[in-house]
């Protein structure tokens, strides 16, 4: 048996693992790092990198079918859909140095290609290998949930783990689970050709603002997506190459089943109980500072820290365990400035509270200040204004905002910064966009709060009406 004494021992070779990693070991720690599955974890090899290559695969097949509209004949796309896996593989394949072995092993890292559990509160066994570390940073992720639904063992099923390995184009793709991960992938395949039918146990988007998921799920609908909702999935069968799905609202059957009804953290592995380390279904049990509860020595990155579950999340969750681990600082995470956004048509994206929320939270301190996307010149020009701005305003400061319609996940970055950074919302209107883009809707959301106060007051036009009387 080897033995390895180090400052820093990562669990888990996904986004927050990694970046803790590069940090620390720039900055002069020794680090170890273990992984046994897939350098880059979810996000590079089943999540955010291969479903955006699909999503691009599927607006291109899409686009070409709608051109009429802009003086250019609609085609009938003829879809390669091995092709198009093709692209997701390239996609990945691509991007994967950035996150290898031999990257971090440049860096200093010592690697272990093998998976880490606890033999004691200071130790981690790693293969044939010991590592004893002044800290250990969990940072395991998460993967699909599965629920254990009568006869879902007798059929084939996919989940975002091995979608993407699917090379024959379903005839009728059921997805069950109307979340992000669900509806994109609706979306992908009924513009790749597939009939698609999502089947959601209570309501699809539930975690985003209704008013903006409503224009999402209609334009889903126009495609040709069924959406069935509050229709819990009660049995499964298989019948020859047929799956149905029976639930309160009826059976449905297709070719193929998707299941995307959530995540669930990966800890089944680590035998936490031997280090000491508190947990609960939803992830490590940590403090605001990311740190166990239980065992000092150990923190938690990402998913497996029980929080939001984005890869933007786990690269922030490093930001904030660095000078922690390297410095002996205190540094807290937060969460009321994180976004997320689903890459649908219209993109959906929040950040803050959402309407429903703020109002809670702040009752009648709260103004809600919108602007449609019609109203965009740039939109205008490309026939995509379809979509809305809402903004969460208390006392002159934006609290949340919600987006739906085109690069709705580029448009939040704005609102994301004004949070973090405690702006008010004359930091936005102040700001200079170049013409025409998409981004002035933000500009003109918040202009749309100034308004009233300038347009219709009184005591503006009486002050405007004396001053002209004087002005030479």
């Amino acid at each position: 048996m080897n033995r390895i004494k180090t400052d820093l021992c990562i669990i888990g070779g996904g986004s927050g693992g990694l970046s803790v990693a590069a940090g620390a070991v720039q900055m002069g720690a020794s680090v170890v790092l273990l992984e046994g599955h897939r350098m880059g974890g979810d996000c590079l090899n089943y999540g955010c990198v291969p479903s955006k290559a699909l999503i691009a695969s599927a607006k291109q097949a899409h686009a070409m079918s709608h051109g009429a509209k802009y003086g250019v004949a609609d085609a009938v796309a003829s879809v390669d859909y091995a092709a198009a896996k093709d692209h997701v593989h390239d996609v990945i394949a691509a991007i994967a140095p950035l996150d290898s072995v031999e990257r971090f092993e440049g860096l200093g890292v010592t690697v272990i290609e093998e998976f880490g559990r606890f033999i004691s509160e200071t130790e981690v066994q790693a293969g044939d290998t010991i590592i004893e570390a002044r800290r250990i940073v969990i940072a395991t992720g998460s993967g699909p949930f599965v629920p254990p639904i009568d006869g879902l063992n007798t059929v084939k099923y996919y989940t975002n783990e091995d979608i993407f390995d699917l090379r024959a184009k379903p005839d009728h793709l059921i997805v069950i689970g109307g979340g992000p991960i669900g509806m994109e992938m609706a979306q992908a395949h009924v513009r790749l050709g597939s009939k698609v039918t999502v089947i959601e146990g209570a309501k699809a988007f539930g975690k985003d603002d209704p008013e903006m998921a409503a224009i999402v799920i209609a334009n889903l609908k126009a495609e040709g997506i069924e959406i069935i909702e509050d229709a819990q999935a009660n049995k499964i069968s298989g019948k020859g190459d047929l799956i149905t799905v029976q639930t309160p609202k009826g059976d449905f059957t297709g070719s193929h089943l998707l299941m995307a009804v959530g995540r669930k953290v990966n800890i089944e592995k680590l035998d936490l109980e031997k280090g000491g380390v508190e947990f609960t279904r939803g992830g490590i049990k940590v403090g605001d500072n990311l740190r166990s509860v239980s065992n000092k020595k150990v923190y938690a990155a990402g998913d497996v820290a029980g929080g939001l579950q984005f890869t933007h999340v786990a690269g922030y969750h490093a930001g904030v365990l660095i000078p922690s681990l390297l410095f002996g600082l205190p540094s807290k995470q937060k969460t009321s400035h994180i976004p997320w956004a689903t890459y649908t048509d219209p993109e959906l994206a929040q950040v803050g509270l959402t309407e429903a929320q703020a109002s809670d939270k702040h009752g009648d301190k709260l103004e809600v200040v919108r602007f449609d996307m019609h109203h965009n010149d740039r939109l205008i020009a490309e026939r995509k204004n379809k979509g809305l701005i809402k903004v969460m305003v208390v006392k002159g400061r934006p609290v949340g905002a919600s987006i739906v319609g085109p690069m709705a996940g580029e448009l939040i970055g704005m609102w994301a910064m004004a949070i973090a950074n405690n702006l008010k919302m004359s930091a936005v209107a102040n700001t200079v966009l170049p013409y025409p883009t998409v981004s002035e809707v933000n500009k003109r959301v918040a202009g749309a709060y100034f308004s009233p106060r300038l347009f219709e007051s009184d005591m503006v036009k009486r002050v405007v009406r004396f001053v002209q009387r004087w002005l030479p």
